[in-house]
């Protein structure tokens, strides 16, 4: 069954329920197609061909170490192929009326649902998701694709008639174009949504993209080319050029053929290493999109219950491997042991293992690298604080990767672990006196990302929404504290050190930084 086929459950990061059996029945057989897909040899995608590489390397499922598939070490050269076929193609398709550009990308979009069920079984062996989330991730990827294809349609491809000072012989017009060629740098963690959605911004726009995957998702690179290709992108639009940071990302970076880049991940990376580095000879567009240090805040007017399902779902949905992930909770005294009971009894129901399965809601971490963060975390809390469940490697699984979400307070507030992001499923609790502490503390970090609230009172919510510094922001959300943003209902960005731009994915205002504007003035 394709995921049009007939009505269906929409599957979205905020999704609660998990009893629909058509939806898993539908998981399941694509569950069997993904594994009939593994183990295979991947090239590079350019100028609509799949070039073979003799240097390949591995990936493996965090899951039980199976082998994903073998994908191409990408070269400079083979960047420079794919950036001397995006040039070339970049005009046509600037050319392209808008209409048929959005129609193909409609197609992408369509594609890529009606192959939800295969897409995310690949997704869960690769990177580690449970169903849902990887669900999620798939659907999400097609539906920024569409809210950005509405986005041009609603303005007409950003086509718009000026003023003319009463002067009827002249006619004078306000016109975004694209930039040209842009490089979409993804994470392992959204390795659908933070690819399809990027790329496709920059493609309904009229851009050619060159896009890397991260190494840790390299099959689900390859299947967003694959989908490209099939939705009847013209040649060289789309390219896709898998292997590491180090080289495949450096030209990227470095080569004077990119008119703009758009990268996912840490603020080292994104802000050192490429937003103050990537224009050279003059400025060009760069879009970095980093992490967060995400607060959630309990009011003594908060049910407690409701509080302690929706941080539960932020902190360790993927295992905290989320640039969303709520990381921080301040809770005022006379709630704080209650809270923490109810915390601390639904984290324990947590189930782990294969996230392939149907019961299983937490799987492993994506590779060793995160373990380490983990065991380094854990030692210093173990050291400095109090830890109330987790703070462990669990054994009996597949791999060594499975770890215990874990809840630490008692923490000094200039600790690291209030201030560091560390991608693991890992939450500190505070106890505060005031609203106004908790909202200070809350703020007193270079990242704005994600914020959550939880109270009944209409005076402190109106005081959290004044005063919090974060680009999205969630109250009394049971569904997740600080996590699942929807395209055209929850745009998507980061302020400080969590974003560049201040503009949001899946929101307004998005499509457009991948275009520029031109005035056009005509005089009869």
């Amino acid at each position: 069954m394709t995921a049009t086929s007939e009505p269906r459950l929409k599957i979205t990061y905020a999704t609660l329920r998990n009893d629909n059996e058509q939806l898993h029945a539908s998981y399941d057989a694509g569950l069997l197609t993904a594994r009939g897909e593994l183990g295979g040899t991947h090239g590079v995608f350019i100028d609509g061909e799949w070039r073979p590489r003799n240097e390949t390397f591995d990936k493996r499922s965090p899951i039980d170490g199976s082998l994903v598939g073998h994908f191409a070490r990408g070269t400079r050269a083979d960047v420079r192929d794919a950036i001397a076929a995006a040039r070339a193609a970049a005009p046509g398709w600037a050319r392209t009326p808008w209409l048929e550009r959005i129609a193909v990308m409609r197609r992408m979009a369509d594609l890529i649902s009606e192959r939800q069920m295969e897409l995310a079984a690949l997704m869960a062996i690769e990177v580690g998701k449970n169903r849902l989330e990887a669900l999620g991730d798939v659907e999400e990827s097609a539906d920024l694709i569409r809210y950005y294809c509405d986005q041009i349609e609603a303005n007409d491809g950003f086509d718009h008639p000026m003023g003319n000072l009463g002067d009827p012989t002249v006619h004078t017009r306000s016109v975004l174009k694209p930039h040209g060629v842009w490089a979409v740098i993804s994470p392992f963690n959204f390795p659908m949504a933070l690819s399809g959605g990027p790329a496709g911004g920059a493609l309904v726009a009229g851009n050619a993209v060159v896009y890397k995957p991260s190494s840790d998702a390299p099959l689900c690179g390859v299947k967003l080319a694959e989908i490209a290709d099939l939705a009847g992108l013209p040649h060289g639009v789309f390219n896709m050029v898998s292997g590491p940071g180090g080289t495949v990302g450096a030209e990227l970076q470095e080569n004077e053929g990119i008119d703009g880049l758009l990268f996912t991940g840490s603020f080292e990376i994104g802000f050192e290493q490429i937003f103050k580095t990537f224009s050279k000879r003059f400025p060009k567009p760069v879009v970095v999109e980093m992490g967060g240090k995400n607060p959630a805040i309990v009011s003594a007017r908060a049910d407690l219950e409701e509080a302690a399902e929706g941080i539960v779902r932020s902190a360790f949905g993927f295992a905290g491997q989320k640039c969303s992930a709520c990381s921080r909770v301040y809770v005022q005294a006379p709630v704080y042991d209650a809270f923490l009971e109810a915390l601390v009894a639904k984290t324990k129901a947590i189930s782990i293992g294969d996230p392939t399965e149907r019961k299983v809601w937490l799987g492993p971490l994506v590779n060793a690298k995160a373990k380490a963060k983990y065991e380094a975390a854990i030692a210093e809390a173990k050291r400095d604080g109090r830890i109330l469940v987790g703070g462990e490697v669990l054994a009996g699984h597949g791999t060594d990767l499975f770890v215990a979400p874990t809840i630490v307070a008692d923490l000094p507030a200039d600790h690291r672990i209030w201030r560091e992001e560390l991608f693991v499923p890992l939450i500190a609790v505070a106890k505060v006196a005031t609203l106004d502490e908790a909202i200070e503390r809350a703020n007193d970090t270079i990242y704005g990302l994600t914020a959550g609230f939880f109270s009944d009172d209409r005076e402190e919510i109106d005081r959290f929404e004044e005063s919090i510094e974060a680009g999205v922001i969630y109250i009394n959300r049971r569904a997740g504290a600080t996590t699942g943003a929807w395209p055209g209902i929850q745009p998507f960005g980061g302020w400080k050190g969590s974003g560049t731009t201040g503009r949001a994915s899946g929101g307004l205002h998005y499509v457009q930084q991948f275009m520029r504007e031109q005035s056009q003035t005509l005089v009869d």
